[in-house]
């Protein structure tokens, strides 16, 4: 009893210091530049997983709150456990401690599937137009 008097009397005398942490301005190509350093050192790690959640969507910029749009709570719940890790490497880095991270759950990603040859043909072309001159160049003919 006596002992937790005096720890308390001794801690009356200690006054904590107000500390001013840097709040830089930094634009959404450097963040973007410490967001894919920090993936890219998780994957490094073995951590592949997190490191897909950060890159399968640039995350949006608006002040120092950034927002990242994830497909589903799963990846929510696996994002939000490298959270704390995320956010001081980016305070850190960016010298600024306001930054907030907010993560939105987006179920609604529609995937477009090809059901024959002539959808999986113009999905192809869709990503790469050079496709047609391969097949006119060689004389390819779809049998749709």
């Amino acid at each position: 009893m006596r002992a937790k008097k005096a720890l308390e009397e001794s801690n009356k005398g200690i006054v904590k210091e107000a500390v001013h942490l840097p709040t830089e301005s930094f634009t959404e190509t450097e963040m973007l530049l410490y967001w894919n350093k920090y993936a890219q050192r998780l994957g490094d790690k073995g951590y592949k997983i997190m490191e897909s959640l950060l890159l399968i969507n640039d995350p949006k910029l608006n002040g120092t709150a950034i927002t990242i749009e994830l497909p589903n709570e799963g990846s929510k719940l696996d994002f939000e456990k490298e959270l704390n890790g995320l956010l001081g490497h980016l305070k850190g880095h960016l010298h600024n401690h306001d930054i907030t991270i907010d993560v939105i759950v987006n179920e609604s990603v529609e995937i477009k599937r090809s059901f024959n040859d002539q959808d999986r043909y113009n999905r192809l072309l869709e990503i790469n137009p050079n496709i047609e001159l391969l097949r006119t160049t060689f004389g390819l003919d779809l049998d749709v």
